[in-house]
């Protein structure tokens, strides 16, 4: 590799040929201030706010886009510069909805930490501002065009890294709109819910519908017995919210917290992902003995059973009949929970915490029902459950750490790595490997499947038979997998994909991370170590070896994929029209 030397107002560092002035000034610890760059993902120097004036050039230049050279003396801090940052930064604001108060990102928001760092105390330029309706008929993804910057980050991460491309800009100049094509709601066009684009959004021009008002009215009814579950992803995220650092385990004080909000159960959706192991694991060998269809995919993350049934309905039959976890805890609990406790199942309201914005939508769908009631009745992201913590005037940092609730609290870590790209597949070869083989698996933690690599495959011994096995995390991902099984390029048995990058570590509903600290740390990667982690620490790891799940079976489903079984933790679905 080709290494030049460059100086960066007066520091010199040594850095591959082809890096930019950005990346370079990061090694040389000096920040240069960026909006619409997202690394990797949206590098165009659209906003102007990176400028850098550069000895030799008649111009100030975008540092996101410009490459270094040798020798070059670049600056960063001159009256040119800041005055430039300064105008570009008024102008965005000049038409921007500054309501800022009351805004989701308030405090949380890219553009206002650059008018605090700039020193913007005054806009000497008042635009004409737009007017527009707020686009909220999806449920799971509002759009405020009021708020829009026009950075492309979402539109970058739509088309870019998950391959679907439903919003794009439109008209152009002043009247340049970012939104789906021919002014139609993000309802109305064949988006998959996944929120990619809330979390890549510097400002609040995307946001998820926010659920909390219909939760906090459930807690206040008297006739309601009101339950809540967490994904396993939220506990590796929620501390953030709070000022914890990326990664923290906040298990216990997040039990803690929902159980003072007024929640009269706190169960762990963990508890269901044993159970969906139980089922999809007994499934893909019915599959495989009995002749049934190949490759079997999970059907997990509703992202991409979505963009399954929109872009590839031809595989809809190698979608595992499986619910998600968290619906399938909805159905116990409205099943098998109520009846043990003598409860009508509609004075039963079921609340999911989920790192995904998509699970609003998927609980919204028909067949996702029990007793003729919804699976789950709300769904809230990550930040929706810090937002009511906050509301309640809780001191989460305070918190001391809480057990969930028995039976359907408990879980294994074969459970908890469902929030990790992988983690259901190597919760499934788990317990594959020793229902087919009859001994332990000797080392469990299959490192195969592990990693952030687009798509990953592994072969498994279980004992005569070799499973081929695939992972892809990102709808684009899962993209190119899929076109290679349809080429016949391919052979699987057993494919796992979630519709997010990372999994659900990184879902749509998780905390927002900044533009700034990805070119420092990847949140796929440290928050699935606090998955790992998690998994390690707990004394039974395997979904089989799970003491309430064995007691479910015998108390009320008999055996995995019997009759009961798929009455209440199995479902279908269906072809959707791309437009």
């Amino acid at each position: 590799m080709e290494m030049i030397k460059v100086r960066i107002d007066g520091v010199e560092v040594e850095v591959p040929a082809g890096t930019t002035a950005l990346e370079a000034a990061k090694l040389a610890n000096i920040d240069i201030p960026t909006l619409c760059y997202l690394k990797d993902i949206n590098e165009i120097g659209a906003c102007r706010m990176c400028l850098v004036e550069v000895e030799g050039a008649r111009s100030l230049q975008a540092s996101c886009v410009f490459p270094v050279g040798d020798g070059m003396n670049i600056k960063t801090n001159t009256p040119k510069v800041r005055a430039a940052r300064k105008i570009s930064l008024e102008l965005i604001l000049s038409n921007h909805d500054r309501k800022c108060l009351t805004c989701v990102r308030s405090q949380n928001c890219e553009l206002q930490d650059l008018s605090q760092k700039l020193g913007v105390d005054d806009i000497r330029f008042e635009g004409e501002r737009y007017d527009k309706p707020i686009d909220s008929f999806s449920p799971s993804i509002e759009r405020d065009p009021n708020k829009c910057i026009l950075c492309r980050r979402c539109i970058a991460v739509c088309n870019n890294v998950q391959g679907i491309g439903v919003i794009g800009a439109t008209e152009r100049g002043f009247e340049t709109m970012v939104e789906p094509v021919f002014n139609m709601s993000i309802n109305d066009v064949p988006c998959i819910n996944c929120g990619q684009c809330i979390v890549a959004c510097p400002v609040g021009a995307l946001r998820e519908k926010d659920d909390t008002e219909k939760v906090w009215d459930a807690l206040n009814n008297p006739d309601l017995h009101v339950v809540v579950q967490t994904a396993p992803a939220v506990r590796v995220a929620l501390g953030e919210e709070f000022g914890m650092e990326m990664g923290t385990r906040v298990t216990g004080k997040m039990v803690s917290a929902l159980r003072r909000l007024g929640f009269d159960r706190v169960f762990d959706t963990d508890f269901a992902a044993d159970l969906t192991i139980m089922e999809e694991g007994t499934e893909l060998l019915n599959r495989i003995n009995n002749g049934g269809t190949l490759p079997m995919i999970t059907s997990c993350s509703p992202g991409w059973i979505k963009y399954s049934e929109h872009y590839y309905p031809e595989f809809l039959d190698n979608l595992s009949t499986c619910k998600s976890p968290h619906e399938m805890m909805g159905a116990v609990v409205k099943s098998y929970y109520a009846e043990k406790n003598g409860w009508d199942p509609a004075n039963v309201y079921v609340v999911s915490i989920m790192p995904c914005t998509a699970k609003k939508f998927e609980a919204q769908r028909p067949e996702l029902s029990v007793n003729g009631h919804p699976d789950v009745d709300v769904v809230l992201t990550t930040r929706e459950c810090a937002k009511m913590i906050k509301e309640a005037g809780i001191d989460f940092l305070a918190l001391p750490d809480g057990d969930f609730d028995p039976a359907l609290g408990d879980s294994t870590g074969a459970g908890v790595i469902f929030g990790a790209t992988g983690g259901v597949m190597e919760a499934a070869l788990r317990t594959v490997y020793e229902v087919v083989t009859g001994e332990p698996m000797e080392n469990i933690e299959v490192h195969a499947v592990r990693g952030i690599d687009g798509v990953k495959e592994a072969e498994i011994e279980l004992g005569d038979m070799t499973i081929r096995a695939a992972i892809a995390h990102g709808t684009a991902n899962a993209k190119a997998l899929l076109e290679q099984i349809k080429s016949g390029e391919k052979e699987y048995h057993f494919i796992e994909i979630m519709g997010c990058p990372g999994g659900c570590v990184t879902g749509g509903g998780q905390p927002i991370v900044k533009a700034k600290t990805y070119m420092e740390k990847d949140p796929k990667v440290v928050r699935a170590k606090a998955i790992y982690d998690e998994d390690r620490d707990l004394p039974i790891r395997k979904s089989h070896e799970n003491p309430s799940i064995k007691k479910l079976y015998e108390e009320y489903l008999g055996e995995p994929n019997s009759s009961k079984a798929h009455d209440l933790l199995h479902t279908h679905y269906v072809e959707r029209s791309v437009y």
